[in-house]
């Protein structure tokens, strides 16, 4: 009635995973019987699963769908844990509309951001995703009030992407973009951070205060 697999993949190289990965995708679709599969490989559970159960210590954490708990992540431990490079994270301080990081540089906040936190102010742990952090020039251009600089301290060319990481609001951050968008390091690095794509936590619960 059931199969129960416990990281069945563990052993085999990287290019055997990926297609036992899918043998075993199509091995359950045709049988149609549900399996429990036991993995702390993130894209295993993002690329099998039709729901994940993510778990520390024991203790459920959130169950829901691969692209729920990408985009909604109920907590930071949830969202620092699904998603490579994982997300990035800063200790910020909201007022109204503004967002100062523990460095003192600031952001405005978009009026359906602000609104939604207007029972949160003070301090608390601002996240978003590298490919949320933006370098384009339309998104520049678009958000360009709160354009920021950094100094690129790294590059990791990954082919179809590019990481870049510098140091921004007193936190080491990687933003993820395309491979035409490729800096050197020492670059002057000017770019935007989606302003409805940032996640908010409690900063003593670590709860996603906007997926509550």
């Amino acid at each position: 009635a059931v199969f129960l697999l416990d990281e069945p993949l563990s052993n085999l190289d990287a290019k055997l995973r990926t297609q036992m990965r899918t043998e075993i995708t199509k091995l359950h679709k045709r049988l149609g019987t549900t399996f429990v599969y036991v993995t702390h490989d993130q894209t295993e559970a993002m690329t099998m699963g039709d729901r994940i159960v993510v778990m520390k210590d024991g203790i459920i954490k959130q169950v829901d769908t691969p692209q729920n708990l990408y985009n909604e992540p109920c907590n930071m431990f949830v969202a620092g844990f699904i998603g490579s490079p994982q997300m990035n994270f800063y200790n910020v301080t909201v007022k109204g509309e503004e967002m100062t990081f523990e460095d003192g540089k600031k952001i405005t906040l978009p009026d359906v951001v602000a609104e939604r936190l207007s029972d949160h102010q003070g301090e608390l742990i601002m996240g978003i995703r590298g490919e949320d952090i933006k370098v384009d020039e339309q998104n520049r251009e678009l958000y360009k009030a709160n354009v920021q600089q950094a100094v690129v301290e790294n590059t990791e060319v990954m082919g179809n992407e590019n990481n870049l990481y510098f140091t921004y609001g007193g936190s080491l951050t990687v933003a993820r973009v395309s491979k035409y968008e490729l800096s050197q390091m020492g670059d002057k690095l000017e770019f935007v951070f989606s302003p409805t794509k940032m996640h908010f936590f409690d900063k003593e619960t670590e709860e996603n205060i906007l997926e509550k």
